[in-house]
């Protein structure tokens, strides 16, 4: 039963919202503009604000949902809880459905934390807008996120299980942000609100989900934080 919850968390991890709501809505497959990222940073600057909202909530949300899933297991409460909320991260960064391809994870990242400590997802949250707001890379805000979750958790928590995974989380996500942090040091990251053209809509009925788009184009929006 523990594996079956561990297995679920990371299902629900690999859903692709990015890709799933844009070709709800009738856009193009996220992977073949901007950075090629399946998260919310690439869908608001291809597909539109409705777009990257719903894709947003469905990415933070399939981490929530991992996390209550282990707690409803009864006995492995809490260990379980966290056991989940980490698959489901590592399934939006490595998705069975999309090639093992998946997003940066910020959005899971959060939703995760919410489920773990509300006050830790709403103090990284806080902590996201401000440094976007402030800068508009999403990538810096990004970062920030991730090394300010488990600075917090251990000042106000304390070392614990949680910490570590905060911390696996965290580190996880400065390295899927390797090229962002060379662009932010080179001066040359894109920042929020600059975008290419949006791409044409799909035609009825094309690709898939497993199919593998024409990758992003070598200098094209990079700033991401999905």
């Amino acid at each position: 039963m523990i594996v079956l919850a561990i297995v679920g968390g990371y299902l629900l991890g690999s859903l692709p919202f990015a890709v799933l709501v844009s070709r709800a809505l009738r856009q193009a497959d996220p992977r073949t503009y901007g950075s090629g990222n399946p998260g919310a940073t690439n869908v608001l600057r291809g597909a539109g604000r409705m777009a990257a909202a719903l894709t947003l909530i469905g990415d933070a949300g399939k981490g929530a949902l991992a996390v209550e899933l282990g707690r409803s297991m009864g006995d492995a409460g809490e260990t379980l809880a966290i056991a989940c909320g980490a698959a489901a991260f590592l399934g939006h960064l490595f998705p069975v459905f999309l090639h093992f391809r998946g997003g940066k994870g910020v959005a899971t990242f959060l939703g995760v934390l919410l489920a773990f400590e509300p006050w830790l997802g709403l103090a990284c949250g806080c902590l996201w807008l401000i440094v976007a707001a402030a800068s508009r890379y999403s990538s810096l805000a990004s970062l920030s996120a991730a090394v300010g979750a488990p600075v917090l958790q251990g000042l106000f928590a304390g070392p614990d299980v949680r910490l570590g995974v905060v911390l696996a989380m965290g580190a996880l996500l400065v390295w899927r942000h390797g090229a962002n942090i060379a662009k932010l040091r080179a001066g040359t990251e894109t920042r929020i609100g600059a975008q290419p053209s949006p791409p044409a809509p799909l035609p009825a009925g094309e690709g898939s989900l497993q199919q593998v788009p024409t990758p992003a184009r070598a200098g094209e929006g990079q700033d991401e934080g999905g």
